[in-house]
């Protein structure tokens, strides 16, 4: 696995935008919500270290993963937001439904950033079992929510300096 005993949630505050002037959306899923509020918690830390002000990163709830792609089409119809993050988690199961759901949002997620102007991040962990998404949730690989605050950080300065 490339994440092997990496925690990949490492970044250098000083080669980064300073997010202060910015304005972020974050749309959460409850489903797994032991996972994604804690990819939820370092997105929003990640967002004031890196400048963001409180009063300008506001968060919503969704019940599952697929509903990301409505709750984040709704923000972006808004044009409130320099950037979206969408945090989910989708585990596999037994049947077949994990492909279906992790297709669709995948190629929901792509499509907002396709036909609007405010760039979607993509937090969705999708793994294998329980523990993978502990482990990048927070744990041993870091946490992909402060990943995803670092691409919102980028992608709303180079949305900016177009």
């Amino acid at each position: 696995m490339a994440t092997e005993n990496k925690n990949l949630s490492v970044y250098d505050k000083t080669k980064l935008p300073n997010a202060e002037a910015y304005r972020f959306g974050i749309v959460v899923s409850q489903w797994n919500d032991h996972i994604t509020y804690n990819l939820q918690k370092g997105a929003i830390e990640t967002l004031m270290d890196l400048g963001a002000k409180e009063e300008n990163i506001q968060s919503f709830e969704v019940p599952g993963s697929f509903e990301l792609i409505f709750g984040a089409s709704q923000l972006c119809k808004k044009g409130n937001y320099d950037a979206i993050i969408v945090i989910g988690s989708v585990i596999r199961g037994e049947t077949a439904h994990f492909d279906y759901v992790c297709q669709g949002v995948t190629q929901g997620i792509k499509d907002l950033n396709i036909q609007y102007d405010t760039p979607v991040i993509f937090c969705v962990l999708t793994d294998d079992n329980e523990q993978q998404s502990i482990e990048r949730s927070g744990g041993k690989h870091g946490n992909k929510g402060t990943e995803a605050g670092v691409t919102a950080v980028v992608m709303a300065d180079f949305r900016k300096k177009l």
